[in-house]
């Protein structure tokens, strides 16, 4: 781990809701996170819930949390005659910090391209959201050898027409997409040859600088059990977790687990 931390990036551990928790779970699994949160120093946290409890999300986080809230989703335009969507603008005005883009199932079961992703990123750094952008490859893609060929195309157009301001705020997930809730995670050898990759895609992108200060966090079947060995890895800087972030015991112990191996 000491390529992170001597790089001074802090890794940024998200719990991805999907769509699950009541009212009630989610403001009681806020409270208990905060009550614990202070433990995890050298950690950000993020916690991404359903549209309907963000507000209340950040409200039971106080003032002074450590914290951030992240909307799963937003539309690329700010306002407009958009029925059951979301601006960037309504997201930051409920206390939201973060916007994931272009998450797996957002590409696959909602057709979301690589171009709209790229809007969404803009829409979100225009109403001062910072963004979560996803990428990764089906394992029909990494069966196939175009593994990289995938994650290029989508870093490139995904990232395109985004200054390194913006771009050193961002955190990438790489999430391959055979590996998310099957239980089938990566090896943390693999996730890392691919953060580096998209590591090198930023700085000829963008320089050295920008490549260096991105956080590049692994998504895919994170659990307690497999989270220290990825974040022993140089260029995997924090977890998107998913079916493990449900219940406040697991993820907690996936934060207490991250935070032994920094410390």
């Amino acid at each position: 781990m000491a390529g992170n931390l001597k790089n001074g990036r802090i890794p940024v551990i998200a719990a991805n809701w999907k769509m699950n928790k009541t009212l009630a779970e989610a403001i009681d699994f806020m409270r208990g996170l905060n009550r614990e949160a202070g433990k995890f120093r050298g950690i950000e946290i993020v916690v991404c819930p359903p549209f309907p409890v963000l507000h209340p999300a950040v409200k039971a986080n106080g003032e002074d949390s450590r914290v951030s809230v992240a909307a799963q989703n937003l539309h690329h335009e700010d306002k407009g005659a958009f029925t059951g969507e979301v601006s960037g603008a309504c997201l930051k005005s409920v206390g939201c910090s973060y916007a994931i883009v272009g998450h797996s199932e957002r590409r696959q079961y909602f057709n979301e391209t690589d171009d709209l992703v790229n809007a969404k990123a803009k829409a979100a750094a225009r109403n001062g959201l910072k963004t979560i952008m996803c990428v990764g490859e089906t394992l029909v893609e990494r069966e196939r050898g175009m593994t990289f060929d995938i994650i290029e195309r989508q870093v490139r157009t995904g990232l395109s027409g985004l200054g390194a301001e913006t771009v050193s705020t961002m955190v990438i997930a790489y999430e391959p997409v055979w590996a998310i809730g099957t239980g089938r995670a990566s090896s943390p050898q693999m996730a890392e040859e691919c953060h580096r990759f998209i590591r090198g895609l930023m700085e000829d992108m963008l320089g050295a600088a920008v490549s260096e200060k991105v956080r590049i966090q692994y998504g895919g079947s994170v659990s307690p059990e497999n989270i220290a060995d990825f974040i022993a890895m140089n260029d995997i800087d924090g977890a998107l977790v998913g079916g493990a972030s449900l219940a406040l015991e697991s993820f907690l112990e996936i934060l207490k687990r991250t935070s032994k191996i920094l410390n």
